[in-house]
C-alpha cells in the first residue's frame, strides 16, 4: 500500500469519525430542543392559565364593586327618601296641632305632663314653662294638681312651642322637656325603623 493511499485511508477515517460525532451532536441538541420546547409549551400554558384566572378574578371584584357601589347609592338615596318623607309628614302634623283648637283631650294631657315632669325633675320646686296660648291652661291645670308637695312656678317668659310643656329645677341644673315638638321628635327614629322594615319586607 502506497503512503499515499494510507492517507487517504486515515483521512477518510478522521472525517468518518467526526461526522458521526457531529450526527451525535446534531441529534443531542435537537433532543434537548424539543424537550425544552415541551417545557416551555407547559410553562407557557401554565401562565397562560394563571393570567386568565387573575383576569377572571379582577373582572368579578370589579363586577362586585360595582354592584356594591349601585346599591349603596340607590340603599342613600332611599334613606334621603325616608327622611324628607318622614319630615314633612311631621311637618304637617305640626301644622294641624298648631292650627286646632285645645280640647278638653288637651287639657287632660296637660296634667298627665306636669305629673310626669314633676316625678323626672325629682325636685322640691320647679318652673313651668309653656307657650302663649297655653299659658291659661297651664295656671289652671297646675292649680288643680293634686300634688302639692312640690312648689311649682309658671313662667311669663312664653317658649317657642307647638304645645306642651318644659319644666326645671329652680337651680337650672335639670331641665325636662315634655313639649308636643319634643315628643313627635322621639317619635322620629320609630316611625323611620317602620318604614325601613317596611321596605325589606317587600323586597
Amino acid at each position: 500500500m502506497s503512503s499515499t493511499s494510507a492517507l487517504e485511508q486515515t483521512i477518510n477515517k478522521v472525517l468518518s469519525q467526526k461526522e458521526g460525532d457531529l450526527i451525535k451532536q446534531l441529534d443531542s441538541a435537537y433532543n434537548e430542543s424539543v424537550a425544552n420546547l415541551e417545557s416551555s409549551r407547559t410553562k407557557l400554558g401554565s401562565e397562560y392559565a394563571r393570567i386568565l384566572e387573575g383576569a377572571k378574578k379582577q373582572a368579578e371584584n370589579l363586577r362586585r364593586q360595582i354592584v356594591g357601589s349601585s346599591r349603596l347609592a340607590a340603599r342613600n338615596k332611599q334613606l334621603v327618601l325616608i327622611e324628607t318623607a318622614v319630615n314633612d309628614a311631621f311637618e304637617k302634623a305640626k301644622t294641624n296641632l298648631r292650627s286646632s283648637d285645645k280640647q278638653e283631650v288637651y287639657t287632660i294631657l296637660i296634667t298627665k305632663m306636669l305629673e310626669e315632669s314633676i316625678a323626672a325633675i325629682g325636685a322640691d320646686e320647679v318652673i313651668i314653662l309653656c307657650n302663649r296660648n297655653d299659658f291659661d291652661l297651664v295656671k289652671k291645670a297646675i292649680a288643680n294638681l293634686s300634688n302639692k308637695n312640690v312648689r311649682m312656678t309658671l313662667s311669663e317668659q312664653p317658649i317657642n312651642v307647638i304645645g306642651g310643656i318644659r319644666v326645671r329645677s329652680v337651680d337650672g341644673s335639670t331641665t325636662y322637656d315634655n313639649t308636643l315638638d319634643s315628643r313627635i321628635e322621639r317619635f322620629k327614629p320609630l316611625i323611620r325603623k317602620n318604614i325601613v322594615q317596611m321596605l325589606r319586607s317587600e323586597e
